[in-house]
């Protein structure tokens, strides 16, 4: 089983081997496909750091990836214990960093991220109107403890930034669901399939021809496991293959 999937997105390998490795075989897909999709992730380990040196560090991060000239780059940006100014010097940073190599960066939806929150996002998109997120709203259901079901109007006002979907689904104690096409998941999948319509249905508005979106369901931890023999209560590539099967049905009709 392939997948036939049309794009990947990576937080690169720290090794210049594996990195060599990937590159090399990224190549062989695009002489293959040349619409083949490169999305590469901005992802900093956590360290005890000022937001200066934090800065130095997405700034360095940035740079070797636009270097590669993918699609666009989806940032883990800023901290959630960072001050709103602080956070807004972090987005400032990665604005300047994509005007001057022409590459987007996109922010994505995220725990621990200055985006973690549907209504603490929202003083951001204010400021910065012109912001780009990728959607992964599975991270607001675990932050909230919830559906959203009352945060329709905040999430209104966050959609239209949203120029690319993780579809993940998560839940109101967690980012990930065991298996999104099980029976008592039924109502989750279909929230988030309505989140992703929406989303979807934004930017056609906005006159935009098509829109990435990547099936993410990860492995452990985000992958729930048994105790004691950590086994997986999925497989998460079939997961991935399934829905992306189911999306590419939805969005036919």
């Amino acid at each position: 089983m392939t997948g036939n999937f049309q794009g990947i997105e990576i937080n690169l390998p720290n090794s210049t081997e594996s990195k060599k490795d990937f590159f090399a075989t990224l190549e062989l897909t695009r002489n293959i496909n040349p619409d083949f999709i490169f999305i590469p992730q901005q992802l900093t380990a956590a360290e005890n750091e000022n937001v200066s040196d934090y800065i130095k560090r997405v700034e360095l991060k940035l740079l070797e990836l636009a270097a590669y000239q993918p699609a666009f780059i989806n940032s883990h940006t800023g901290k959630d214990y960072f001050s709103f100014d602080d956070n807004c010097r972090v987005i400032e940073a990665c604005q300047n960093i994509s005007s001057k190599t022409g590459i987007k960066i996109l922010h994505e939806t995220h725990r621990g991220r200055f985006s973690f929150h549907t209504a603490s996002l929202i003083p951001y998109l204010q400021k910065f109107p012109e912001l780009e997120l990728t959607g992964d709203f599975s991270h607001f259901c675990a932050v909230s403890e919830s559906l959203l079901n009352d945060q329709e109007n905040i999430l209104n006002k966050i959609i239209p930034h949203v120029s690319y979907i993780h579809a993940r689904v998560g839940y109101e104690q967690g980012p990930q669901v065991n298996n999104p096409f099980a029976p008592e998941w039924k109502n989750h999948l279909q929230q988030f399939t309505k989140w992703w319509d929406a989303i979807v249905h934004c930017n056609k508005q906005k006159g935009k021809s098509e829109i990435a979106i990547c099936p993410e369901f990860g492995p452990a931890p985000y992958m729930p496991c048994l105790p004691f023999t950590k086994q997986p209560l999925a497989n998460q590539w079939e997961v991935n293959v399934k829905l992306k099967e189911y999306l590419a049905g939805y969005f036919k009709k």
